[in-house]
């Protein structure tokens, strides 16, 4: 039986990568600190969600306490390190917060892949490592130095940090940079989950750059069909074609996992208004600080990979989420 250990296993992503992991016969070990960043409440349900099923056991801990991730690491031959403390805008206000998990808590994990050697390291960043960049679509060999918030740079900082111990250690390691994902069991801080919760009880949603907004929405599950695929593409020494993002000096590897196509954010309003069959209240404000008018991920790598990733369309997605708002929100 394969092994994994999954950091932030009862997170939104974590949770999903879990479920999917142990559906395909994999023992699952997964820590996740349950912090108070969003409502307890939701982490610990999905949590009871996983320790119903067998081959899962479940620690928890803070990733930036030395020797926790090591401990845990010894045994697994792959690793997904999907603890982070998440969010563009909470970055303004607690910064600190990202230096300690992202920074910190990251070079555990690192430390412990030197110790323990997985046969590969997974580790999630975020389309935000992309900045201030305006050429469209993001393709990963594009340059990656010009952060718009303090979370984005604390993931590039992770990259940069993996990458020179894939060098120096001959860990391999890949980089997800994930693209606004959404579904069920999403995080309360999220678009999706805001304007669901506002519209239902009548509330005004907040609208930034008045609306003129696109983003690479990402379905949860096809998300994690590209994670699992990934883990048998074991970075190697020769690229796989034009627009390999391989490194040169390292098995070391950056992969987009989007849908490759930009929405507007009036388009994805108008899902989540006929999916509820309620119209939105619209409250248009300014760009936030830190925030960019449109991602758009460049698929071709990740489809040379492990061929195309399925595409749930944007309707059909929005409405499962409503559908398990519901049921999880009465």
């Amino acid at each position: 039986m394969r092994t994994a250990l999954v950091t932030g296993a009862a997170g939104f992503i974590g949770f999903h990568t879990c479920r999917a992991l142990l559906k395909a016969g994999w023992r699952v070990t997964g820590l996740d600190a349950m912090t108070s960043y969003y409502d307890p409440a939701l982490k610990e349900a999905r949590l009871a969600q996983l320790q119903g099923q067998d081959h899962f056991a479940f620690h928890r801990g803070q990733i930036e306490d030395t020797g926790t991730v090591s401990t845990l690491m010894e045994g697994a031959d792959t690793v997904i390190h999907l603890a982070a403390q998440a969010g563009v805008r909470y970055s303004i206000d607690a910064p600190r917060s990202y230096v300690t998990t992202n920074l910190i808590g990251t070079h555990e994990v690192l430390e412990a892949a030197r110790l323990h050697k997985p046969a590969h390291l997974l580790m999630a960043s975020t389309s935000s490592a992309y900045g201030a960049n305006t050429d469209m679509p993001y393709r990963e060999v594009d340059r990656a130095v010009h952060p718009m918030s303090f979370y984005a740079a604390t993931k590039i900082a992770n990259e940069a940090m993996a990458h020179s111990y894939a060098h120096l250690y001959g860990i391999p390691t890949t980089m997800f940079r994930f693209f606004t994902v959404y579904g069920p069991w999403g995080r309360p801080d999220m678009a999706l989950f805001k304007f669901v919760s506002a519209i239902r009880q009548g509330q005004p949603i907040d609208v930034y750059n008045h609306g003129d907004m696109r983003r690479d929405f990402t379905y949860v599950d096809d998300l994690v069909t590209g994670i699992l695929r990934l883990i048998d593409v074991v970075p190697g020494k020769v690229p796989v074609g034009e627009g390999d993002s391989l490194s040169p000096v390292a098995p070391y590897r950056v992969v987009n996992i989007g849908n490759g196509a930009p929405v507007p954010l009036t388009d994805f309003i108008a899902a989540i208004e006929a999916a509820l069959g309620q119209q939105a209240r619209r409250n248009m404000l300014p760009m936030q600080p830190g925030d960019v008018p449109a991602t758009w991920a460049d698929a071709g790598l990740i489809t040379q990979l492990t061929g195309p990733l399925p595409r749930t369309d944007l309707r059909d997605g929005v409405q499962r989420f409503v559908d398990w708002y519901r049921g999880w929100n009465g």
